[in-house]
């Protein structure tokens, strides 16, 4: 490692003993990575990239010494809620779907075979009978 990397870590380091202890000196003071990239100096993306296990290591920190779940963390797992909702309305909406789908069928089925003076008309070629013909 090149001493800017260095550099850039230990001030992430001493950014997150700052937010932690609740005394941030150059962030609006949230347990989020862009205050900590901002309380460290360093660009949002050097965080996320270059020193990604601080990143993870500020998260575990967040959790373990405010016990507190990290707003990404929360702001996910409303995510999931909504979209597993979301999948179980599709869901119940392709099965009423898939339900009218069939009960159409089977009226057409029943429309096809019946004759309006009551006669069973004979079918088409490429209509199979649901039921026999009395031939």
């Amino acid at each position: 490692m090149n001493q800017q990397h260095e550099d850039e870590r230990s001030r992430i380091r001493a950014a997150m003993d700052r937010l932690l202890a609740g005394q941030p000196t150059s962030s609006n003071g949230s347990l989020t990575v862009v205050a900590l990239a901002a309380e460290a100096g360093v660009h949002r993306m050097a965080l996320q990239k270059r020193h990604a296990d601080l990143k993870e290591e500020f998260y575990a920190r967040v959790r373990t010494e405010t016990h507190q779940t990290p707003e990404v963390e929360r702001r996910l797992r409303k995510e999931v809620v909504r979209l597993k909702e979301a999948l179980k309305d599709s869901r119940a909406a392709e099965a009423e779907s898939r339900h009218r789908a069939e009960q159409m069928a089977l009226a057409a089925a029943v429309l096809i075979l019946r004759q309006p003076d009551g006669q069973d008309q004979p079918a088409p070629d490429n209509v199979i009978p649901l039921r026999p013909s009395n031939d």
